[in-house]
């Protein structure tokens, strides 16, 4: 049976110590050559009237995935072409409006040597990112990035792993410089990522969440209090809306006015809905994003808060917990 060697705590620390200073060292490297190659392929990735297609193999193909989506994600439309399959088919994802950001170490992988040959053809443009830039990838790239590290993290200077990461940072660069240059801001990043918690907040409306129609709980002011009880409690908002022959919000009765009233009165049950609603109540409109809602509610401590309409008329109510239902908050 083959007996793994024992390494110390100590000795694994040191072994983290020097992959985080051979990368830190690669990248610091890297960061000094940026020059012109990387504004012209800022500027063509800007002017580009098609898509980014990120192609490459092994483990800069994982980097080209993730380069790939991270484009998409920050306004570049960008797509991920694995260079093996695009020999065999999939090259018909390219089009001559297209950018070929193509990612190769060594600049000789034989699927991209293959794949830019037919590119070229097409007058696709091809940007190059590679750590050999007298290889066959960069003399025939449109430009070419140099992402050289003099090692790897790697003992045996074998396993990608400086390379990598300063593929990956380079192609992070191009992404923030593109989304900066584009105005790129937190409303379109929510549009790309509607399922996540930013999307969430930015793009739901108070339209989408608010209770309207018969879930409304609605009284006239001229209610005795008995009925303005079981309307509220068949809505479950903890209040009723006090609406005006119009459909115009007068007041609103919680059960915090309630219990005002029960200390102040004593007997309630031949009391008007009107002799203890709240005046001028808090509304917002229906097209504001829910956070805004949020936002107001949590600063005045209310629980609901009314949808009104440009006119005024009632349209609906939110409750703090259709916000937290809606994961708004």
């Amino acid at each position: 049976m083959h007996t793994l060697p024992q390494m110390t705590p100590q000795a694994l620390r040191l072994s983290a110590s020097r992959t985080f200073t051979t990368e830190i060292q690669a990248l610091q490297a890297l960061q000094g050559r940026i020059d012109a190659s990387f504004d012209n392929t800022v500027q063509a990735i800007l002017a580009c009237s098609g898509r980014v297609v990120v192609t490459g193999i092994g483990k800069s193909g994982h980097i080209a995935r993730k380069i790939a989506a991270t484009l998409a994600s920050t306004g570049t439309p960008a797509f991920f072409m694995h260079a093996a399959e695009a020999i065999h088919g999939d090259l018909g994802m390219l089009t001559g409006q297209d950018i070929l950001l193509a990612i190769s170490y060594s600049g000789s992988a034989q699927e991209l040597i293959t794949i830019i040959s037919v590119a070229k053809r097409m007058g696709t443009r091809i940007i190059a990112i590679t750590g050999h830039p007298d290889s066959e990838l960069a003399h025939n790239a449109d430009i070419a990035l140099d992402a050289a590290v003099s090692q790897e993290a790697c003992p045996l200077n074998l396993a990608p792993t400086a390379s990598t990461t300063a593929a990956l940072v380079l192609g992070d660069a191009i992404a923030v410089a593109c989304l900066e240059a584009r105005g790129f801001n937190q409303e379109d990043f929510a549009r790309s990522h509607p399922g996540g918690a930013l999307g969430r907040r930015l793009l739901t409306s108070v339209s989408d969440i608010m209770r309207s129609g018969a879930a409304l709980p609605c009284v006239s002011p001229n209610t005795l209090i008995p009925d303005a009880l079981t309307e509220m409690s068949s809505k479950g908002m903890g209040m009723t809306i006090v609406v005006d022959p119009a459909h115009h919000p007068v007041g609103i009765f919680t059960d915090g006015d309630l219990r005002r009233m029960i200390a102040q009165h004593g007997d309630i049950r031949t009391l008007p809905v009107s002799a203890g609603m709240s005046l001028h109540p808090r509304a917002i409109d229906a097209r504001a994003p829910a956070i805004e809602a949020a936002t107001i509610m949590d600063a005045n401590k209310l629980n609901q808060m009314l949808v009104l309409d440009t006119d005024g008329l009632l349209l609906g109510a939110l409750h703090m917990h259709d916000l937290l239902a809606a994961k708004v908050i």
